[in-house]
């Protein structure tokens, strides 16, 4: 069984945001034992996992990223669509657009302590596209 759907996130202001239990909401009758994909169609915005207790994680995330990734760099010239843009595109490839879980006994098998990202980089990113794609 290959299942597809396509979920609209809303609009996000710049950072990392905790969309597991959005992401749980839309997986009905998962089968007993799979995979899951989730690709974020977006080339300045990625998707990760890591820690979903502590927020001050997904602010040290944020506080990293710009300093290894600054904007208002001389160098860059991919600048038209503003200076968090070309840093966004940086960011995007680094963290990544795709993540892929396993299903078990019919729903994700996450660590207690792991959470799904969505990671938006543009100061005004807008709404972002997630294509999940269910195996099993």
């Amino acid at each position: 069984m290959i299942e597809q759907k396509e979920i609209t996130l809303p609009p996000m202001g710049r950072g990392y945001h905790l969309i597991t239990r959005v992401i749980t909401k839309e997986l009905n009758n998962l089968p007993e034992k799979g995979l899951v994909n989730i690709l974020i169609k977006h080339t300045s915005a990625g998707i990760s996992m890591n820690e979903n207790a502590d927020p001050s994680v997904r602010t040290d995330f944020e506080s990293f990223m710009n300093k290894l990734v600054p904007e208002n760099e001389p160098y860059f010239t991919h600048t038209l669509e503003g200076s968090d843009d070309m840093p966004a595109h940086l960011k995007s490839s680094l963290i990544g657009q795709e993540l892929t879980l396993p299903i078990s006994n019919g729903k994700l098998n996450l660590g207690t302590w792991q959470g799904i990202y969505y990671c938006e980089f543009r100061n005004h990113g807008g709404s972002r596209k997630l294509l999940i794609t269910i195996l099993g």
